[in-house]
């Protein structure tokens, strides 16, 4: 199924930010967080086994769209999307990966954390981008700064973001969706809590409606 980038960015509040150290948690863990409402999944390039998970879940749980996060090269732009990776997500930009990712058909959500970089992608008529790291970067102040002289930009902020604060990102005219991993952190995920994960999705599903 082939996605676009406005799909990707509205069809949850939250998109999981996902590091998978197991193989097997791949399936169940995507299956939870699907049950719980959020239905676009990044999977981050940080574990030997996140090209294959990336695979697993397209294979096995095909409601979900699903996507490469920590894209920071095109050597792994281009194994995000022959491991089946629906759209990709990057850290920052580069020359060489921006060109790469325009001509791949595949949507991306680069990230930004200055006026200059937005400024930049919005020569290349991208106007949707991730804002990282959204707290570090100033946060919410520095969103409603970019929303005055650049209206027609569209962001998903990841981190530091957490349930306390999401509501108030999604509140932002220029922000769709934010990216976090509070849902499944670490411990819930080693311990199979699929249940809890998915409780705690579909609470993130409902920050915005």
């Amino acid at each position: 199924m082939t996605v676009s980038i406005n799909q990707v960015m509205t069809t949850s509040p939250v998109m999981p930010v996902m590091v998978i150290n197991h193989i097997e948690q791949a399936v169940p863990l995507a299956r939870a967080l699907v049950d719980g409402g959020l239905k676009v999944l990044e999977i981050t390039l940080r574990t030997p086994v996140a090209l294959e998970c990336i695979r697993r879940i397209k294979d096995e749980v095909p409601e979900a769209i699903v996507g490469a996060g920590t894209i920071i090269n095109t050597q792994t732009l281009h194994q995000a999307i022959d491991a089946g990776a629906q759209f990709i997500v990057s850290p920052g930009i580069t020359a060489s990966l921006l060109d790469a990712s325009l001509t791949c058909g595949v949507p991306i959500l680069p990230g930004v954390a200055t006026s200059s970089e937005v400024m930049r992608l919005l020569e290349k008529g991208i106007t949707a981008m991730k804002f990282f790291p959204a707290e570090a970067a100033g946060g919410i102040p520095m969103l409603k700064s970019f929303g005055g002289p650049l209206p027609q930009v569209t962001f998903c902020p990841t981190g530091g973001v957490n349930p306390k604060n999401a509501p108030d990102y999604l509140a932002l005219s220029n922000v769709a969706c934010v990216g976090g991993s509070w849902m499944a952190p670490a411990d819930l995920v080693d311990a199979g809590d699929w249940p809890e994960i998915s409780r705690r999705a579909a609470e993130a599903a409902a920050l915005k409606k």
